[in-house]
């Protein structure tokens, strides 16, 4: 694949001919397919860039296929027995994955993320009769600094402020950080050291070696064999991880064999199977709550309850590989997508439980303003108190939304039990609001008599004068208040405001009004105390007794009881609330005690049992592998997966840009067959070629632009490969509460990288060599000045990483903290991968010659 700059057109000495199969930069490993010798080198250049950035989308998405394969493969589970006394054979059987987290991330997941890489590295020596490149080289070198450095720093940036993530499993981060520097020693030291510009057999055995070698050793490390058992609490069994299935469901898939774990290995706490399903209905009835408050339909419910389970759960980098692919392409995502009218609600889910409260106000609150183009006129409370010797009382009324103009508005009393002018002054009058005049008062006046009679109320109303005209004005929600004139001569009964509430168990609260009547003067409290009938306090209803205090003029409260979930299907369950001795000279009024009933709420359960199946069936549809190929070839053919409604214009201009892809490798057989190992090959097979194509792109684009390939592997070739991961590295950060499936794995990716990505090709181009008799040579030049430049940043990036993690300024994480730092670090790492894209395409265009290796 080098650059061909042949000369100019052959004219013969007679007549002028010319040979059309040989023209500037013809020549690449597929490309050119047709004849362009009569197109003009910058049409030719701008079209080069344009397919191959298309290109890289269509790796992109073949390497979802190839992923979902992976994810088929490491996700088999085989049947282990567990000793469980409590069973009547003396174990249980569970289902636990037989491939190990570790070696998945290393292996099958590495491949996953560096196969373009790889396989261009492996082409480029093939197409050119094993003889080395710089293109493959250059793409694993430029591709590991992008990954390190950039992806490190936007990761670092994008964490919010005041957040951190820190890497949980450090013994395999130290271990794969040791590998990633070591890889690239090892390549200076081939090149460079050992034998300069040759690489012999032994050198790339010793290389591609070194992948099984970094995959046993995480292995190792994780599972710490040579520690004692008591320390070890990770796991229960070599090569099965029980981590996390106490609280999450089993995963399900192909059982191929059955383990015994002894019993000494037993893991201390037991599998709950119905531990997901309880977490799904609690969620269900949370958002059924809401709906019902909201009005929300049912299906969007489903969707906000999938979207927080699956924002609970913790996912693999390849998941967010996966799902960041799809949001390049248009595709369907793995999380639902929340209508953007119901966003509000699903905010609000994710709020903590002492500030739900506070802010449903705002989300039932109905905006009257019509976006702030009307003024709003409302009392400012909807019930008011008074006792009779205050002999008036303030009404207070409020206008919001349009501010700028004037506004009036009639305010008018009107009789309840309460009379005028026996009881209170008649009030007609307008109030007239300024312009920006937020709040207005006036004034009832109250007859005060030393008579005593019971509590009376009345009411003050407003309304519209019939001769405004202005059409911007309207009434709020609070347009009629309720006055209560309070006697104050007597202290007053206390009794409950009914004999008898139904309550229903959806509402998890039940309030129990105890009204003071006939009197409000002084401070005066009654004893309370629950009392069973069929309800049981501590299983149906949290019970109790306590002290209900009313401060002077005070002549409503409530007691509050909790009611718990029975979980029962048909519910009809009483118990009683007693009054008690009363203080300050009160007396108890009539009802002297109350029979709460919890009954089932039917609406509110179908309600909830709709969301579960809905949410079930949206979790469903999430799955990584599409079932059949008429699923893939419907997700392949409607934008956003189909979910028409939440697509934006970005997804349609993406799909549209992707369709032909889509359709394309739809075709490939779904992950479901054979366990996942046909989609796996084909898919590798499909990157290959399209790997291929890709080469031949940027070796023809470069020879038209006057770029080494060694320059347009590390800028062009080495971007394009790494934008999936820039996304999903980017969502794992903000997604995941450690930094493992963000920064955690790059280093282990950028060492299966050089292992394999440089080992492979090496190996197969010594066999061919030393077959032939001849040597394999790999000039230093341009590769060893850029590795060693990478090997400086490198370092340079670790360190600061491990400031990061050990110094407070820096938040003691690797990622996010405090936002002066953080925007330091990511500076800092920025820079580091501008100056060895700089330094390195200097040196290549001899701007400055550094000699190296000779």
């Amino acid at each position: 694949m080098a650059n061909n700059t042949t000369a100019a057109p052959v004219i013969s000495p007679g007549c002028a001919t010319l040979d059309v199969n040989n023209y500037t930069c013809s020549s690449a490993l597929l490309l050119p397919i047709i004849n362009e010798y009569t197109w003009a080198p910058g049409t030719r250049a701008f079209l080069y860039l344009l397919t191959m950035v298309w290109c890289f989308l269509g790796v992109a998405l073949i390497a979802d296929v190839f992923m979902c394969a992976i994810e088929k493969i490491t996700s088999k589970t085989a049947k282990v027995r567990i000793p469980d006394q409590n069973e009547p054979d003396g174990f249980r059987m569970i289902e636990v994955k037989v491939w190990n987290d570790t070696v998945a991330n290393l292996s099958l997941l590495a491949l996953g993320t560096s196969a373009p890489e790889i396989l261009l590295s492996v082409i480029e020596i093939i197409g050119r009769g094993f003889e080395s490149g710089e293109l493959g080289p250059g793409t694993i070198v430029g591709s590991a600094a992008f990954n390190l450095l950039v992806i490190s720093a936007i990761c670092i940036f994008s964490i919010p402020d005041g957040e951190i993530r820190k890497i949980s499993n450090m013994r395999v981060f130290g271990l794969t950080t040791f590998s990633c520097i070591w890889a690239y020693v090892w390549l200076s030291l081939v090149i460079l050291v050992i034998s300069p510009g040759v690489v012999d057999l032994a050198e790339s055995i010793i290389t591609f070696l070194m992948f099984p070698a970094l995959i046993i050793g995480a292995y190792l490390i994780d599972k710490r064999p040579c520690m004692k058992k008591e320390e070890v609490v990770e796991n229960g069994m070599v090569g099965i991880s029980l981590e996390g299935y106490a609280n999450e469901p089993l995963n399900t898939g192909d059982t191929s064999s059955v383990t015994i774990i002894p019993k000494e290995e037993k893991p201390e706490t037991p599998v709950d199977h119905d531990q997901s399903h309880k977490n799904l209905l609690k969620l269900a009835k949370e958002l059924g709550h809401e709906s019902l408050d909201q009005g929300i339909p049912p299906e969007e419910a489903a969707k906000i309850v999938a979207a927080k389970l699956s924002e609970k759960e913790h996912h693999s980098r390849m998941w967010y590989r996966i799902n960041a692919t799809r949001n390049m392409s248009g595709g369907k995502k793995l999380t639902p997508q929340v209508f953007s009218a119901f966003k509000d609600l699903y905010d609000h889910t994710k709020l903590p439980e002492d500030e739900k409260a506070d802010s449903k106000m705002a989300l039932t609150t109905k905006d009257h303003t019509a976006g702030g183009t009307k003024a709003v006129v409302e009392f400012t409370a909807a019930t008011l108190s008074v006792l009779e010797n205050e002999k008036k009382v303030r009404i207070g009324i409020r206008r919001y939304g349009k501010m700028d103009t004037p506004a009036t508005v009639r305010v008018e009393t009107i009789n309840g039990t309460a009379t005028a002018p026996e009881d209170y002054i008649h009030l007609e009058e307008d109030v007239h609001f300024a312009v920006n005049e937020q709040l207005r008062q006036l004034y009832v006046e109250i007859i005060d008599d030393n008579e005593w009679e019971p509590d009376e109320f009345f009411f003050v109303k407003l309304s519209l004068p019939e001769k405004e005209e202005n059409e911007d004005i309207v009434l709020g929600n609070i347009s009629i208040t309720q006055v209560t004139i309070i006697n104050d001569d007597e202290p007053g009964k206390l009794e409950f405001a009914k004999p008898s509430i139904i309550a229903k168990e959806s509402s998890r609260r039940v309030r129990i009004p105890v009204n003071r009547i006939n009197g409000a003067d002084g401070h005066v409290s009654v004893a309370w105390k629950t009392k069973d009938i069929t309800a049981i306090s501590g299983k149906d209803y949290q019970g109790g007794e306590g002290v209900l205090k009313f401060d002077h003029g005070e002549t409503c409260r409530t007691i509050d009881i909790e009611i718990f979930d029975s979980m029962k299907p048909e519910r009809d369950e009483s118990f009683q609330v007693d009054l008690g001795e009363c203080d300050g000279g009160a007396e108890l009024g009539k009802i002297k005690k109350t029979i709460i009933t919890i009954v089932n709420d039917e609406e509110f359960n179908g309600l909830v049992s709709r969301i579960v199946n809905l949410t079930k069936a949206n979790m469903d549809a999430l799955q990584l592998e599409d079932s059949t190929w008429v699923t893939q070839m419907k997700n392949a053919m409607n934008v956003n997966g189909g979910d028409i409604e939440n697509a934006t214009f970005i997804d349609y201009l993406l799909h549209f840009l992707t369709f032909f892809w889509k359709i394309l490798f739809a075709l490939v057989p779904p992950p479901k067959y054979l366990g996942g190992w046909p989609a796996f090959f084909l898919s590798l097979a499909v990157i290959g070629l399209m790997t291929a194509i890709i080469g031949d792109l940027a070796t023809l684009f470069g020879c038209l632009v006057n770029l080494d390939d060694s320059i347009t592997a590390i800028t062009l070739v080495a971007l394009g490969t790494s934008m999936p991961d820039t996304f999903a590295s980017k969502q794992a950060a903000v997604g995941e509460k450690t930094a493992d499936s963000s920064i955690g794995n790059i280093n282990g990716s950028n060492s299966v990288n050089v292992f394999l990505g440089l080992g492979l090709p090496w190996l197969m181009a010594s066999i061919y060599h030393m077959t032939q008799g001849t040597v394999f040579t790999v000039p230093p030049g341009s590769l060893g000045f850029s590795v060693i430049i990478y090997t400086g940043c490198a370092i340079a990036a670790i360190i600061l990483l491990l400031l990061r993690r050990f110094l407070k300024p820096f938040g003691q994480a690797e990622l996010g903290g405090p936002k002066g730092p953080k925007i330091l670090s990511a500076i800092i790492l920025v820079s580091l991968w501008v100056f060895y894209v700089l330094l390195s395409a200097l040196n290549s265009k001899k701007i400055i010659n550094v000699q190296i290796g000779g």
